[in-house]
């Protein structure tokens, strides 16, 4: 494509500074009005006008002394007058041979006298003045225009200068505002969306700002002010003390934090909230705190519900297998540093096959489901059930429950061997039980469970339904188990 020619440059940056005016076919404005009748009365002319030429048209912003709204381009006086810095004069327009044939010369219009000055206002693509239309005065008779009239045209240029700046301005603050308007139309959508909002605590006199999503997810109307005194009652003990730490570490640190806490609505909602925080600075000093705040209780539920489903056994719902390798782990390394007492009960189901064979797999589900139960009900306080595969099962016990394993066990075997009714039927159940207490010769979790284990096989060896201790096992048997 060839490039545009000087004149299709100048129109274009004269049609991108005229849009930002908005002026072209407008009413007069009052400000223009009285400068074409300045005009007028300051060249002492019949006639004053201020102009604006687009691609084809002059377009009269405001006259008096005529009624014309516009004019062809090619006719109109002030399409010379845009071409030149320089004031346009014409004492008498039937002798200057550009205006002698022209309509408003020849015609009723009967112009004889014009004197015009540019105006000019900026192009928003470069930043660059460019004549976008006139100040001019025009008479019915020929006549001559002295210095004072040319020093009248320049300080009229001046004035529509000014204006025309000053719409300009006046314009680009409309549009950002309305871009403002549209922005926090956007966000207020994404904040109600993201169920999220936006906070802000000035450091000098506690002052705290909220958007309307902190309110939404307090439960409190928008148009009120935020409870700057009570603001942390809405969380927990816990909570509370948790986010006073973050925001106080942040203000003495600059460091930035992020937490997720309980919190109770105004309306008594449970839920649970993201806080985020950071400094803001201003002269290089902290000036304030700011953040954003989220209600996850949604996500957060989703998150729980995954992690039970990853460590709870879907049929028993007590813990599974990986639930109880992680939870073992975890006690013997405290009960290590605490040195509080730690036992392990390993159950069997007795003949659990042949309630599978006999009654069906249906019914060996309600079976293991109230051993589930069972386990639940005579775990202490402090007690970790676990399904560990079939028809085992494990009761990890600590503290001053861990010191009753004996009578633990025991309930427990009496529990196991009461009947499960299902479906009319009384399935006879029973379970054989071995267990065993951390000491200073066990190594860690796995040397633990051999010895629990090792308790059970003997128990079932000895008598089905019965309860063994590692501990009451002779010592014969137990140095050989260590030894395997």
């Amino acid at each position: 494509m060839p490039d545009p020619t000087p004149d299709m440059a100048r129109d274009a940056s004269r049609l991108r500074a005229l849009a930002t005016l908005d002026l072209a076919g407008m009413p007069p404005e009052r400000e223009f009005e009285a400068l074409a009748a300045l005009a007028a009365a300051l060249l002492d002319c019949p006639i004053g006008m201020v102009t604006l030429i687009d691609r084809d048209r002059q377009w009269v912003a405001a006259a008096v002394g005529s009624d014309l709204t516009e004019v062809r381009r090619s006719e109109a006086f002030c399409n010379h007058t845009i071409e030149s810095a320089a004031p346009l004069v014409v004492g008498d327009a039937t002798r200057d041979p550009r205006f002698a044939d022209n309509p408003f010369v020849t015609g009723s219009a009967g112009v004889r006298a014009y004197a015009g000055q540019a105006i000019s206002a900026i192009d928003p693509a470069t930043g660059s003045s460019v004549p976008v239309g006139a100040v001019c005065a025009v008479d019915t008779s020929a006549r001559g225009f002295g210095a004072a009239h040319h020093s009248a045209l320049d300080h009229l240029r001046q004035l529509a200068e000014a204006l025309l700046e000053a719409r300009a301005l006046r314009h680009q603050a409309e549009a950002q505002a309305e871009a403002l308007r549209r922005t926090d139309r956007a966000f207020r959508q994404a904040e109600r969306m993201a169920q999220i909002g936006s906070w802000r605590l000035a450091l000098e006199d506690d002052a705290v700002t909220w958007s309307e999503g902190v309110f939404r997810i307090y439960d409190l109307d928008p148009s009120g002010a935020p409870p700057l005194q009570n603001a942390l009652e809405f969380f927990p003990p816990h909570a509370r003390a948790q986010v006073t730490e973050s925001l106080a570490n942040t203000i003495e640190t600059g460091a930035p934090f992020d937490i997720e806490v309980d919190f109770l609505t105004a309306k008594g909602r449970q839920r649970r909230v993201r806080s985020m925080g950071e400094i803001e600075l201003k002269d290089g000093r902290p000036d304030s705190v700011v953040g954003v705040f989220q209600d996850v209780t949604d996500r957060h539920a989703i998150e729980e519900s995954l992690r039970r489903s990853a460590t709870i056994d879907v049929l028993t719902a007590i813990a599974n297998r990986a639930a109880f390798t992680a939870e073992i782990e975890r006690a013997v390394d405290a009960a290590r540093v605490t040195n509080d007492p730690l036992a392990l009960i390993l159950v069997d189901l007795d003949r659990f096959k042949a309630i599978n064979d006999g009654h069906g797999h249906l019914v060996g589900d309600d079976v293991l489901r109230a051993a589930g139960r069972r386990l639940r009900r005579v775990a202490p306080v402090g007690g970790f059930a676990a399904r560990l595969g079939g028809d085992e099962f494990a009761l990890l016990l600590t503290g001053r429950a861990a010191a009753q394993v004996d009578e633990v066990a025991e309930r427990l075997r009496i529990e196991l061997t009461m009947p499960v009714h299902v479906g009319g039927w009384a399935i006879e159940t029973s379970a054989t039980i071995g267990h065993a207490s951390l000491c200073e010769d066990v190594d860690g979790p796995r040397a633990l469970i051999h010895r629990a284990d090792t308790a059970l096989y003997h128990a079932k060896r000895s008598a089905r339904g019965s309860v063994t201790a590692w501990g009451r096992m002779r010592p014969g048997e137990r140095r050989r188990a260590d030894a395997a």
